[in-house]
């Protein structure tokens, strides 16, 4: 065993009523058949890290403890929460959903990937070194650096996924919320490349500018005081029936299900009392909101609500569908799926106390940068 297998990792904790987030010293074993290590040198931070990383904790409480380069974070969980991490109590958990850096080392079968940029799937990946699996790689030209490559598959899988739902569910065009995120832009430059209508439900004037920049035609402010009769505006003209939501809680999935009834009956030639046969269809994809799902009684009887994952979606599409949508993204990681980054930090300043509140506000527009083989 080399030394240049053994690094730090981050660790997440949940005891009873508490939360610990600290660097681990881990060691790895050398890589069997079909199995590489990498040398991770670009991690994002995503929201859906922040559900393993932070979890329910109550971060007001959060409290600095150990060294400069050995941080140590801790934080209380309310008593209320606590059931939705008892199968967790104990385990001390890596964290990190994707990462990219190069090959170090490989096992047979894997050899000519050694020296190569690749992205990495699986968890863990706040970490200098992981050991990985050849389906959990994504190899890139020659030239693509760690940082480029850094977002290759949460947010472009996602984005390629609402619109490979759209076209299996028999759907024409799509609603976004909080689209001005890095994963909003993606979708909007897939679904102008392929022709797609989409309904953009941004938060202030300054995300819609961020969007109508990139070229989205639709983009609908949900503070304007016209916002209801502007999104069904939109939506009567796009026909758009599917949304996604990346916000769960509040009102807002009952408002994009009342407005498309609005806009389903804008053409009706007689009245039902049980609303439009259309059916409209929210996914929700994340919880911005941790509030209740709101769907009030003006939506008609044609309608769902649905929780929408990436790893169940691409278990069900098959190879075929997931290779083509792999294949896209290595070849426009510069382009439609490039990623922008506010900060760019180590893993010890990421257990810094006001590091992590910044990047857990989980603000439109902010995304952070865990560089592991960055020195504090």
């Amino acid at each position: 065993m080399t030394a240049s297998t053994k690094g730090l990792e981050l660790r997440s904790l949940v005891s009873d009523g508490k939360l610990e987030l600290s660097l681990a010293e881990v060691e790895l074993s050398p890589p069997g058949p079909g199995e590489v290590i990498v040398r991770i040198e670009a991690a994002p931070i995503n929201p859906s890290d922040l559900g393993l990383l932070t979890g329910p904790a109550d971060l007001a409480t959060l409290e600095q403890g150990g060294t400069a380069d050995r941080p140590v974070l801790t934080a209380s969980i309310p008593e209320q929460r606590m059931p939705m991490v008892r199968a967790r109590l104990n385990e001390s958990m890596p964290v990190g959903n994707e990462g990219a850096g190069t090959v170090i080392a490989a096992g047979d079968g894997a050899e000519e990937l050694i020296g190569k940029m690749v992205a990495v799937i699986g968890g863990g990946m706040y970490t200098q070194y992981r050991k990985a699996r050849l389906t959990d790689l994504l190899p890139f030209p020659d030239g693509i650096t760690a940082r480029e490559g850094a977002s290759a598959f949460v947010n472009p899988l996602t984005a390629l996924a609402m619109v490979e739902t759209m076209r299996a569910e028999g759907y024409t065009a799509l609603v976004h919320t909080a689209a001005a995120s890095n994963l909003g832009q993606m979708l909007n430059r897939i679904c102008i490349a392929d022709g797609v209508s989409l309904v953009n439900i941004v938060r202030s004037a300054e995300q819609a500018k961020i969007l109508h920049d990139i070229g989205a035609k639709y983009v609908v402010d949900s503070t304007s005081e016209n916002f209801r009769d502007e999104l069904v505006d939109a939506l009567a003209e796009t026909g758009a029936t599917l949304a996604f939501d990346a916000i769960g809680g509040g009102k807002l999935a009952g408002q994009i299900l009342a407005a498309m009834e609005v806009a389903a009956n804008r053409n009706a030639t007689s009245y039902s009392r049980y609303g439009s046969n259309t059916h409209k269809q929210v996914y929700i994809y994340g919880r911005l909101d941790l509030g209740p799902t709101l769907i009030g009684p003006d939506v008609g009887f044609a309608w769902g609500v649905g929780g929408f994952l990436l790893t169940p979606f691409l278990m069900k599409a098959g190879a075929e569908v997931v290779g083509r949508m792999r294949a896209r993204v290595a070849a426009e990681i510069r382009t439609t799926f490039a990623s922008h980054y506010t900060a760019e930090i180590s893993l010890a300043e990421a257990l810094d106390k006001e590091v992590l509140l910044a990047y857990s506000a989980k603000k439109t527009g902010e995304k952070y940068l865990i560089v592991p083989t960055a020195s504090s």
